[in-house]
């Protein structure tokens, strides 16, 4: 498995990195803050989504804080994921020192232009420890899924030489944004061993032509041999993906997808990805659908020894669009742990029944065919 991810996406793997599965804001969120407020020298955070709510000014505050402290923050926002941000946030930061910078305004953009987001997790504290996932900095994330006002995601704190890689895919966007890279108070320091996991950081960035997340995928789903589970927040593939998970489960791969139910936040992008039950119901695939809240989570488990975990969505717009960043994870322990977190979530699932599904109302099958035309936009 890492031969084949080294090779054919061209990144090597890195050894000696510890990873932490952090299951919903309750963890992720304290996590993160706690590293935000122990950091002694620099601190780049980038999200997509930042919105309102206590969360959103405890992170300001945190950010804030150790700006005044003489740190260097720095603070990139993408331009339409995070429009809700509150004005007085900005300016509470701008106040301290954070350098706030906005990924492609839609304001000052092409139509064109404006369709490719920056999607990326990412927040790095002094080079050294890293956190990247799903998480946005908003109240829906708050708390541990318990309804459906908490939504469920997962988020991951790394150390260990794999930080590089993450703080790469930080770079690359900051680059596009501001004036300066680095500074004098970048130590680019050796990163030191802090356990045993392999890790490799990929990078999804919007172009023509096949890409990188889209070999990571592929090669993920052709390499399962046992077992493939599959947890998205919104599921909108084209045929090529959906005839690679068929061709796992007719191989004898047992293919589990685990998605929104019905909390979802876009109703759109359900709708565009139910087009395939069928065709998926009938290879074999099990379908999940998750009851208590928004399933946001975005994690790929492979027979119990690999695992994806990152920013990407299982749809087109990730795959095509977007800026995002996926780590592919070889560790026994962690794979398990994210394997625990799946069947937890899979027990408050219902299962879609094939031929439940194959009577659905003619209603529902148009407003399917209706989505078509947009799905790689989804």
């Amino acid at each position: 498995m890492r031969r084949r991810l080294e090779r054919l996406i061209g990144i090597a793997a890195t050894e000696g990195n510890a990873l932490v599965a952090l299951r919903n804001g309750d963890e992720i969120f304290p996590a993160m803050l706690e590293g935000i407020r122990r950091a002694e020298h620099t601190i780049d955070m980038m999200t997509f989504v930042y919105w309102q709510g206590d969360i959103a000014r405890q992170f300001a505050r945190a950010l804030a804080e150790r700006a005044e402290s003489g740190l260097r923050v720095r603070l990139l926002l993408d331009g339409f994921g995070s429009r809700l941000i509150e004005k007085d946030l900005l300016e509470l930061m701008d106040r301290a020192g954070v350098q706030v910078a906005w990924f492609r305004k839609p304001l000052y953009l092409s139509p064109l232009k404006q369709n490719h987001r920056c999607h990326r997790k990412v927040l790095v504290i002094d080079e050294e420890t890293a956190f990247t996932g799903g998480v946005g900095i908003a109240q829906e994330w708050c708390g541990d899924a318990r309804d459906e006002h908490e939504w469920r995601d997962t988020h991951v704190r790394v150390r260990g030489p794999a930080v590089d890689g993450i703080a790469a895919g930080f770079a690359q966007n900051w680059a596009e944004c501001h004036d300066a890279l680095y500074d004098g108070r970048d130590r680019f320091t050796p990163q030191r061993a802090h356990g045993d996991a392999i890790v490799q950081v990929v990078r999804g960035s919007a172009s023509f032509g096949w890409q990188d997340m889209q070999t990571l995928l592929r090669v993920v789903i052709e390499s399962a041999e046992q077992r493939l589970r599959l947890a998205t927040a919104y599921f909108a593939p084209d045929a090529y993906f959906i005839e690679l998970l068929c061709a796992a489960a007719r191989r004898g791969v047992r293919v589990e997808i685990l998605l929104p139910g019905p909390h979802t936040d876009k109703r759109v992008c359900q709708l565009a990805g139910q087009h395939f039950y069928s065709e998926l119901l009938s290879c074999g695939v099990r379908i999940l659908q998750y009851q208590p809240t928004m399933m946001h989570a975005k994690v790929i488990t492979v027979d119990g020894i690999a695992a994806l975990i990152g920013s990407t969505n299982f749809n087109r717009r990730s795959l095509d669009h977007d800026e995002e960043l996926m780590l592919a994870v070889l560790d026994e322990g962690f794979t398990a742990t994210l394997d625990a977190h799946f069947e937890a979530d899979a027990d408050l699932s219902e299962a879609i029944d094939l031929r439940r599904w194959n009577r659905r109302p003619l209603r529902q099958r148009i407003e399917e065919t209706a989505i078509r035309p947009i799905r790689r936009f989804l």
